[in-house]
């Protein structure tokens, strides 16, 4: 069985938006500094441990527009653009590129699925609202998030005003070299 894990960065007042500035805010980039050789290695872990890699249409578009075409820009962008990639969308249609596939209509139903079967496991970045959905239907093992020591004051958070609650339990907490604070959750039901 997959286990399907939530990877964010986020600053202290929870903005996950354009974290490696990827042209979506004026403020876009502020995690840069913070992507240390020892945040890269855990992320590349992360996906190394993944079949797949699910995100939602704005976030496909915006990492796609960045990094779809980059060869050997190291083994974390490498491994990036080479893993499967699940798509999100109500607008996107047919082939997608960047080894991409979209998922149309009951996207729960697909991951629930896809979750059942042996293998890798499967990680979303970002996708606010991938990530309601996903908590709306119980699908989601793990939250980690990267609480970066910064405020930034607006944009689009993780967990939004009227979304879906949830009760989780702390499974560790860490801080990084870079003074980023790593919190994993599980949902208090997984544990």
């Amino acid at each position: 069985m997959r286990k399907l894990t939530v990877s964010t960065l986020a600053s202290l007042d929870g903005v996950i938006q354009d974290p490696g500035g990827f042209g979506e805010t004026d403020q876009g980039g502020w995690a840069n500094q913070y992507f240390t050789d020892q945040a890269q290695q855990e992320a590349l872990g992360r996906l190394l441990a993944s079949d797949y890699f699910l995100m939602g249409r704005t976030t496909y578009e915006l990492m796609y527009r960045s990094w779809g075409n980059i060869k050997g820009g190291g083994p974390y962008l490498d491994r990036t653009n080479e893993i499967p990639k699940l798509v999100a969308s109500r607008t996107l249609t047919g082939s997608l590129p960047w080894n991409a596939t979209v998922i149309q209509g009951d996207v729960a139903g697909e991951i629930a699925q896809l979750k059942q079967q042996t293998g890798g496991d499967i990680e979303v970045y970002g996708s606010s609202t991938l990530v309601q959905t996903l908590m709306n239907h119980n699908l989601i093992d793990e939250y980690r998030v990267a609480v970066h020591p910064l405020v930034l004051g607006g944009g689009t958070r993780l967990f939004t005003d009227g979304g879906v609650r949830a009760t989780l339990q702390l499974s560790d907490a860490r801080k990084l070299e870079s003074g980023v604070v790593e919190l994993v959750y599980l949902p208090a039901s997984k544990e």
